[in-house]
């Protein structure tokens, strides 16, 4: 790809990621749940932004697993746990920007699996 194809693909990601970030709020209670996906890897953490703390994260990278479906129900299978550990059953999802199909779609139904309700 080109670099003003490169550049526009950036900046419509970013727009879509201050649309929707300037909606959603976490708390203590309610945290907010931000992604991020590389081309290899995918992270996510829990926000409590009133505190400005992150209550729990999950990093693929550091467990060996990749950016597709399959490893990424193992990453929110995860990070079910951690947030049960907390006491967190609810959180606020914050999709950064990405489209919600795929690897995205794939994270969240997890985590409804898990006993977390998006």
């Amino acid at each position: 790809m080109t670099d003003k194809i490169i550049k526009k693909k950036r900046s419509l990601r970013l727009k879509r990621k201050l649309r929707i970030r300037s909606q959603i709020f976490g708390n203590a209670n309610i945290p907010r749940l931000s992604i991020f996906r590389s081309n290899r890897y995918f992270y996510a953490q829990a926000i409590d932004d009133v505190k400005g703390v992150t209550l729990a994260s999950i990093d693929g990278k550091k467990m060996g697993l990749k950016n597709n479906k399959e490893d990424v129900k193992k990453i929110a299978i995860a990070l079910a746990d951690n947030l049960k550990k907390i006491n967190v059953a609810e959180v606020v999802f914050d999709r950064n920007g990405y489209l919600y199909h795929g690897v995205v779609a794939s994270f969240a139904d997890s985590l409804r699996e898990s006993g977390i309700s998006l």
